[in-house]
């Protein structure tokens, strides 16, 4: 199987003591390719480096909105010079959250709506962040058509997924989607239509209810294919080749 991690912190720290040994755990489970999105412009430099250092891995850059603090107004400068030179397939960690304290929500909804008219102008998917807001996220896709992207970690409602899909979002399925306790996600998943799925790890962070407590990384990818397609009823096969060709067709790249 050929699988891609739609969503994994790749460059992070937490995987500067082992980077090279998770990248070949990742590619013995079939991971062949990574989407790395970063999370504030500190990091962008460290970010294209990592990509570069192996094949297979595909950087985003963006402005995450949990590292509001961190943010400022000539980064979105900064960070249109990356579109303009560096190589990448989509725009993010982008979007909302309204679930940590102390983050200004109009803050928030500028950096998001700036990088919404960076992706249309280069013609770039994003990738959404969309936690306890996925309405205010919604409506603000909406705003920004005919952008295209994926909301990774999707934990919203059936009605919120159908209102996704048509404007032509994918929504990213990862770690969650294994725990007993998840089950309007179960339901959704098992009757999504496959062409909108993604796979994800959110490496190092959400990691599957068999590797709880411990580092995420993208190896565990399988673990999540085989929780979708028993809650699907359907051959795990499948649905690798399906998600793989999502993120290929999505992302412009092949695996």
């Amino acid at each position: 199987m050929r699988l891609v991690d739609s969503h994994s912190h790749f460059d992070v720290d937490a995987f500067d003591v082992d980077r090279a040994e998770t990248l070949a755990r990742a590619r013995d489970a079939g991971v062949v390719a990574q989407v790395v999105p970063a999370i504030d412009a500190a990091g962008w430099p460290r970010l294209k480096s990592v990509c570069a250092s192996a094949p297979g891995l595909h950087a985003a850059y963006g402005l995450h909105p949990m590292y509001l603090p961190a943010h400022r107004p000539e980064h979105l400068i900064a960070l249109r010079e990356h579109l303009q030179l560096d190589a990448c397939v989509a725009v993010g960690e982008i979007g909302l959250d309204y679930f940590a304290e102390g983050l200004d929500h109009d803050q928030q909804q500028h950096y998001f709506e700036a990088q919404l008219a960076l992706a249309r102008e280069f013609e770039l998917p994003v990738i959404v962040h969309a936690r306890r807001a996925v309405d205010a996220v919604i409506a603000t896709l909406r705003r920004f058509a005919p952008v295209r992207g994926v909301v990774h970690s999707f934990a919203g409602s059936e009605e919120q997924a159908q209102q996704l899909y048509k404007l032509g979002y994918l929504l990213g399925i990862g770690g969650p989607i294994t725990y007993a306790r998840a089950q309007r996600l179960h339901r959704l998943v098992a009757n999504m239509p496959l062409e909108h799925l993604l796979l994800e790890t959110d490496a190092p962070d959400q990691p599957d209810a068999q590797w709880r407590g411990q580092r995420n990384e993208p190896a565990r990818l399988p673990v999540v294919l085989d929780a979708i397609a028993g809650l699907r009823g359907e051959n795990r096969e499948v649905i690798a080749a399906a998600t793989t060709e999502n993120a290929e067709r999505l992302f412009k790249f092949t695996a």
